[in-house]
């Protein structure tokens, strides 16, 4: 399997990576420097209001959008029977208590704003034991309180009028590690399934002997890694940690702590394997910051970094600005014939399979299940690149036998599962439709590359230019009721105009002899389908407000 990064940055305002296996566009990531990108970003922030109807509190974090803290995010160390204990704060740094080491280098995450008896109201509490969790979590109200100071990060960008969403469950990613700091312990991804490779990293993770009181989980990348390089993706994380302690101690909140690494190093430290051949960049500073950090964290994977300066552009190359044009077609082609058809609306994602001029030489049965096969590849794919989210429901073509049914739904599981997002796949419904969640960190990418048609609305749909005829027709009815109006201007589209002037003429005679108005219709090319503007004067030329 070949895999190939490359990287995009000839336009400054837009970061483009598309990753290639066997010449095929697998995963496509794009950020804009004009886009608000905060997922993945520690703040110091202050509680601003609580809401127990919902239990969750609304933080200031100073980015001028107060971000959404549920129960479900608030990280068991906050817990006290009763309220909040200033005096328990604990040291995430290193694990030791904070009041027996006032002042110290690497002090506790921070000391907040005093409230009326002077204690520090920085929201962290004891250190918690290993398996130490609350049987019922306590009300909301009873663990944080307005004014309050939370160390929280940012896991999904707000979606229109909904703020981010924010979680103190802090977790700062190396290339092998995850430094989780109140997490107390050493854990190991639930996606590396080998009990072999479990036992050797968690060996090498217990002779490394990190800190007490904070916790690390182990990547996949940590997969078959020495002990050495383990030890050194340890050592940059409790760094980084120890001057995010700093920071918190130095400012007062709301303010930004630490600032997840621009899309180029992020990308190359979750997504690089030993099976990516080559990473191309065909811009010198973004070349220049990668190599800096390969150098740093792979030294030995260094080489594979190429600068691309061909005269043709790197996506044109190959292949790919075709590719990613495709990506925003509401209806995409498979192998054989097929298609599948993806309608995004606000609550869901709809994703109808069509078997088109497929054919097998089988049964219609088999014809169905084979074409199915082939959807749940594509629609993983399509998820990926489109990057959907939410809840989507796929509907494939309809199958009788358990056993094909069966194996489509594995087929999807299958293809999810180089998916980086959480997906949860339920198993086909007796309507044939398999649903399924897939998470939505941030808005999907034609969400930030596209807005709603101010014609449309985003409907794609506007009305005819017979409805608009009949909605001025019905409009003038009400004007007939009113005696201070002389003279009416009607400003519509021209094909509208037209409609009117032509097929309506015989009622619009009738009106202005019935009701003794001057009305003229004009037609304006450049106005949407859908425009209608009124304009009224009574008899000695004032402007008359209608409808």
């Amino acid at each position: 399997m070949k895999q190939e990064m490359l990287i995009n940055v000839s336009q400054q305002e837009e970061c483009r990576i598309a990753i290639m296996e066997d010449g095929v566009l697998e995963e496509l990531y794009v950020e804009r420097t004009s886009q608000d990108n905060h997922v993945g970003n520690i703040y110091k922030g202050r509680i601003v209001n609580i809401e127990p109807s919902i239990q969750a509190a609304f933080v200031d974090f100073g980015v001028g959008r107060n971000g959404f803290l549920h129960i479900s995010d608030v990280e068991p160390q906050y817990y006290r029977q009763g309220g909040l204990d200033p005096d328990k704060a604990f040291d995430l740094a290193d694990g030791r208590d904070a009041g027996a080491k006032a002042g110290a280098e690497g002090g506790h995450p921070g000391e907040g704003d005093a409230d009326a008896d002077g204690r520090s109201r920085l929201a962290t509490r004891r250190k918690p034991r290993l398996g130490d969790r609350p049987r019922v979590k306590p009300p909301i109200q009873d663990i944080l309180r307005r004014g309050d100071e939370v160390l929280v990060q940012v896991i999904k960008e707000g979606f229109g009028t909904k703020g981010p969403t924010l979680s103190t469950y802090i977790s700062i990613p190396g290339r092998y590690l995850v430094l989780m700091p109140p997490l107390g312990r050493v854990g190991i991804s639930k996606k590396i399934d080998d009990e072999r490779d479990r036992r050797e990293l968690r060996d090498i993770m217990l002779d490394l002997k990190p800190p007490k009181g904070v916790g690390f989980v182990v990547r996949t990348a940590g997969t078959e890694r020495t002990k050495s390089e383990m030890a050194r993706d340890m050592a940059y994380l409790l760094r980084l940690w120890k001057s995010i302690v700093r920071r918190m101690r130095k400012y007062s909140a709301p303010i930004d702590i630490y600032q997840e690494s621009d899309m180029i190093i992020r990308t190359i430290r979750d997504m690089f394997t030993e099976d990516v051949g080559r990473i191309l960049i065909d811009e010198p500073a973004a070349y220049e910051r990668a190599r800096e950090f390969l150098e740093l964290v792979m030294p030995k994977y260094a080489p594979r970094l190429q600068f691309y300066d061909g005269k043709e552009p790197l996506f044109h190359r190959y292949g790919l600005e075709d590719e990613i044009g495709r990506i925003h077609q509401r209806k995409v082609p498979l192998k054989g014939g097929g298609s599948i058809v993806i309608d995004q609306t606000e609550a869901l994602v709809a994703i109808d399979v069509n078997s088109g001029s497929f054919r097998t030489e089988k049964s219609a049965e088999e014809n169905a299940y084979q074409m199915n096969l082939i959807a749940a590849k594509e629609i993983a794919r399509q998820l990926r690149l489109r990057d959907l989210g939410g809840v989507i429901v796929n509907d494939f073509i309809d199958m009788r036998k358990e056993k094909y049914r069966r194996g489509v739904e594995k087929a999807l599981h299958d293809a999810m599962k180089r998916d980086r997002a959480r997906t949860k796949i339920l198993r086909t419904s007796p309507f044939g439709l398999v649903e399924m969640t897939r998470q939505r960190i941030r808005p999907s990418l034609r969400k930030s590359i596209f807005r709603d048609c101010p014609t449309c609305t985003g409907t794609g749909m506007v009305k005819t230019a017979e409805s608009m005829a009949i909605e001025v027709m019905r409009t003038l009815q009400l004007a007939a009721t009113r005696t201070d109006i002389a003279r009416l201007n009607v400003t519509v589209h021209d094909e509208v105009a037209t409609w009117i002037n032509n097929r309506k003429r015989r009622e619009v005679a009738q009106f202005e002899d019935a009701v003794h108005v001057q009305l003229h219709v004009v037609g304006k090319e450049s106005a949407s389908p859908e425009h209608l503007v009124f304009e009224a004067w009574d008899s000695a030329g004032r402007t008359v407000r209608f409808p």
